[in-house]
């Protein structure tokens, strides 16, 4: 792995980490290589959550976080970086702000944008361990590949109603995911919490776990989690190892072939439905935002909203550069099915900060008020 130089941080800083730093195992040589350190997180979800609390709170120098999702009230019974006033609200932006608080004396990163296969590999180059708080499988192979093709160390969690599993990938000459598990079960065969829940408290135990080993990697330590799959029941208070050997032709596969966008172990069945959408409400506290109407010319009611461009479904491809603003983008059409798919649609093609106005415009209160 490429852990960076690092030079002494600030004096005025040795009370806030003097805990660390009185341990001996640490001291201030650690504490400067943690201050250092650059740690990308995937996902701000129940994983992601504890892991960016915790690495923020230890003094990590740089995090990332990517998520093109947006907080539901669902999402406040175990990720506890948000509250009431997130809700609708790109995750990692909401994060990032919580996270500022926690701790202003490291740099935080957003990207309020889906990791593909297009954005992985740059995003991977620019840090030295990754953390995949993914919730679905498609993801966890672009993450593991991405993470081989780069030599960036992979601390791996994965959440099931009340178990929890634990590993770290690609670290040292160790296995990989791949060696784990080869192949994406079939589609249809996982349920995900969505259908079956999910313990509140076990993902922050397990994010938590996750957190340990990115420190103890920046640390050097031993004990690393590399090679061993640690399991964890949370009915029980068991855990349980299950080893893991490396796989060369495995690993070396991924080598010759690259990320290929068409590679169908990184598709998402449930993309449709995690397509990022926000409330009208919301929308209209985005001072920047550009709304976009993919209805067809002839569909009614016309709108009468501030940013308003037309841009109906079939020309949507054709009209791409209209979509490429950094600016909040809010994609509407009549009941916000439509713009869903307009949506995934755009983030495929790598357009960012995309939303689908929920329910569409009849779902709008007092939608008399904004009729032309």
């Amino acid at each position: 792995m490429r852990l960076p130089y690092y030079l002494p941080f600030p004096v005025d800083e040795m009370k806030r980490y003097n805990r660390h730093i009185v341990l001996p195992e640490i001291g201030k040589q650690g504490q400067n290589k943690i201050s250092a350190a650059r740690v990308l997180v995937i996902g701000a979800g129940g994983l992601g959550c504890p892991v960016l609390m915790y690495l923020a709170a230890a003094g990590v120098g740089t995090l990332g976080i990517i998520d093109f999702d947006v907080v539901e009230e669902s999402n406040l019974q175990r990720q506890v970086l948000f509250g009431n006033s997130s809700l609708g609200l790109n995750k990692a932006l909401m994060a990032k702000e919580r996270l500022n608080d926690l701790n202003p004396t490291i740099n935080i990163d957003a990207y309020p944008e889906r990791l593909t296969s297009v954005n992985a590999l740059d995003l991977f180059n620019n840090y030295d361990i990754v953390v995949d708080g993914s919730d679905n499988f498609g993801t966890r192979y672009l993450v593991n590949d991405a993470s081989i093709i780069t030599k960036t160390p992979l601390v791996y969690g994965a959440i099931y109603k009340f178990e929890g599993q634990l590993s770290v990938f690609n670290y040292d000459e160790g296995p990989s995911y791949r060696c784990l598990f080869s192949t994406p079960p079939k589609a249809g065969t996982v349920p995900n919490c969505d259908e079956i829940g999910v313990l509140g408290v076990l993902p922050g135990i397990i994010g938590t776990m996750q957190a340990n080993e990115v420190l103890k990697i920046i640390l050097q330590n031993e004990g690393v989690l590399s090679g061993r799959l640690l399991c964890y029941d949370s009915r029980s208070a068991k855990f349980y190892e299950i080893g893991v050997k490396r796989s060369d032709s495995l690993i070396n596969k991924v080598l010759k072939d690259g990320l290929v966008q068409s590679n169908p172990d990184y598709q998402d069945e449930s993309c449709l439905n995690e397509v990022p959408e926000i409330g009208f409400e919301k929308a209209m506290e985005l001072n920047d935002a550009i709304f976009i109407d993919i209805r067809e010319a002839y569909e009614n009611p016309k709108l009468d909203l501030s940013g308003l461009k037309q841009i109906p479904m079939g020309q949507i491809e054709s009209e791409i550069d209209k979509f490429k603003s950094p600016r909040p983008k809010i994609v509407l059409c009549e009941t916000g099915i439509r713009s869903k798919t307009a949506v995934a649609f755009l983030e495929q093609r790598g357009v960012t900060n995309c939303y689908s106005l929920r329910g569409g415009i009849k779902a709008i209160n007092n939608l008399n008020a904004y009729i032309l």
